[in-house]
């Protein structure tokens, strides 16, 4: 989604939900043993098939805290969806659940309201100051950029699968500040063409551009579900990025409008 944490903000997550599960079994509540960063994927499945991954409990942990974080903004499960997710230990969400919780938050909203959203519940991870703090870590250098890219790899292949940094033109110099993101997780597990723009794309650019001064665009494509990311480069107003005439996924978005040359949840 998305709805991306900064890698500073990953990395003080990841320590944290290393230190639990290093205490003492007296002093933590239960949970696996093993927590470590491995989300090991396949390689990509074919168009229209899902890549398996195999999730640790930190992959999972992230999931729950976002799914939990978004839940506020999202429409009512079933009662019994509901009472089920209350009982749900942070490390005991699954990837499945991550997207449904999205899909709730795009329900009832305009486009601009489910982005708002989006960057609410990125505004709510940070801890106070944090925009600030990460300008002066990182002013929009090409070190920036690229250190953010690497970063970018290992810390968000829970969220995105398997990716790698590449050379990229930024302002006429080459630098290696863009992540080749080889099959989109998120969009392949969602199916929807909406939820990749409004819930993923456009607030992760806008968060990294406009709230921590690093400019960020990302451009999705949708024939094979691949998503390039280039820190450095500022993204394009909705109006002028391709994204905006793309249609739905007919045969893969429970939401989709085949018969619309645009996916309507592209246009309101």
């Amino acid at each position: 989604m998305a709805a991306l944490l900064p890698p500073m903000e990953l990395c003080f997550a990841a320590r944290a939900a290393t230190q639990v599960a290093r205490r003492p079994s007296h002093r933590r509540q239960r949970m696996p043993s093993t927590c470590i960063v491995r989300c090991a994927a396949t390689a990509p499945a074919p168009m229209g098939e899902k890549t398996e991954y195999r999730d640790g409990p930190l992959e999972r942990a992230f999931m729950g805290l976002f799914a939990r974080k978004m839940e506020k903004f999202a429409s009512s499960p079933s009662s019994k969806k509901r009472k089920e997710n209350e009982k749900k230990s942070v490390w005991e969400w699954d990837y499945e659940s991550f997207v449904d919780v999205s899909r709730r938050v795009m329900v009832g909203r305009t486009r601009a309201q489910q982005q708002e959203a989006v960057r609410e519940v990125l505004l709510s991870m940070l801890p106070p100051g944090a925009p600030e703090q990460f300008r002066k870590l990182f002013p929009a250098t090409r070190w920036a950029c690229e250190f953010n890219a690497a970063l970018t790899v290992p810390f968000f292949r829970w969220l995105v699968g398997p990716s790698e940094v590449v050379e990229v033109e930024v302002d006429g110099v080459k630098q290696r500040s863009g992540v080749l993101i080889k099959k989109c997780r998120y969009l392949e597990n969602s199916g929807c063409v909406g939820m990749c723009v409004n819930m993923c794309k456009i607030p992760t650019q806008d968060f990294f551009t406009n709230e921590f001064g690093l400019p960020l665009t990302m451009n999705p494509n949708f024939e094979d579900m691949s998503c390039e990311m280039i820190y450095g480069q500022v993204p394009p107003p909705i109006e002028d990025d391709p994204v905006s005439k793309q249609p739905c996924y007919p045969n893969l978005c429970s939401m989709s409008t085949p018969s619309a040359p645009i996916c309507p949840k592209l246009q309101n």
